[in-house]
């Protein structure tokens, strides 16, 4: 990939956590990849990993042992409004409305409460929540809360939207619903978005490319270009594309290997798919 195709870049990024007096776990080790601008790509991988670690580094919220992102080919220092950020657990604030949720980072960068009111009005139309402006978060269910999350993210123009795990706390039916929305919410605004997920079957319903990692520690496998046309709904889920994605990033994330003879974990396998 040319550097012009680049947008995020990831050079040799290592992590390590102490442990003890001396002694360290090597969580991230020479971790190297490049995003392209308006790209939905997604990292996926074993528990231990390391991918949630990856995409904090990248927003700033953790620093590097060694390595360094660089966005537009300029190095990544602590948070800014060039990334935005949605967790998996919700992030509002309980004591502020839904309006107020939104206005938050944006009167927190220097816009009049007039301005931010304004744009914070037209994102809860983009998300489909203007009728709840007023509402609370406590009064919203578990997907409102996370549209409004995504609203206040993308409300100061970010480059780049990082999610860590948006949907993992929602149900299945829920789940399916806001992935589908972020993919029409993506669709029609110039963002990049990162997205870490545990799930195989919504890394390759929603990614243009997947970032497979290894665990213990966490190292890249292999960067996955997904061939399931665009644009998707739910009986994407099965074109032979789909299917074959899905079976061969399964196949970097558990390698025979590790399986290979045990006929209890295959059934648990089978069983824990979603």
């Amino acid at each position: 990939m040319e550097n012009s195709e680049c947008i995020l870049e990831a050079r040799d990024i290592v992590k390590d956590f102490a442990e003890s007096v001396g002694e360290s776990r090597r969580v991230l080790d020479g971790i190297s990849f490049q995003v392209r601008p308006r790209e939905f790509l997604s990292i996926i991988g074993p528990s231990g990993c390391g991918k949630s670690t990856l995409i904090r580094i990248a927003a700033g919220l953790e620093t590097a042992t060694s390595g360094e992102f660089l966005l537009d080919g300029k190095l990544v220092r602590g948070t800014d409004a060039e990334r935005g950020m949605v967790f998996q657990k919700y992030t509002l604030f309980p004591w502020l409305s839904v309006k107020k949720n939104v206005m938050f980072g944006l009167e927190s960068s220097g816009r009049g409460d007039d301005e931010a009111e304004e744009i914070a009005l037209q994102w809860l139309q983009i998300v489909g929540l203007e009728k709840y402006a007023d509402y609370y978060p406590k009064q919203l269910s578990g997907g409102m809360q996370q549209r409004v999350a995504i609203a206040r993210a993308l409300a100061p123009q970010p480059r780049i939207l990082l999610m860590d795990e948006p949907f993992g706390a929602l149900d299945a039916q829920t789940r399916s619903q806001m992935q589908r929305y972020l993919l029409e919410v993506w669709k029609n605004i110039d963002i990049t978005i990162l997205f870490v997920t545990h799930d195989l079957d919504e890394a390759v319903f929603l990614s243009d490319r997947i970032l497979t990692l290894q665990a213990n520690p966490g190292k890249v496998r292999e960067m996955v270009n997904v061939r399931v046309p665009r644009p998707r709904n739910p009986e994407s889920l099965f074109l032979p594309e789909f299917i074959s994605t899905r079976r061969h990033i399964e196949e970097l994330i558990h390698p025979k290997a590790e399986d290979s003879g045990d006929e209890t974990f295959n059934i648990v396998n089978m069983v824990g798919k979603k």
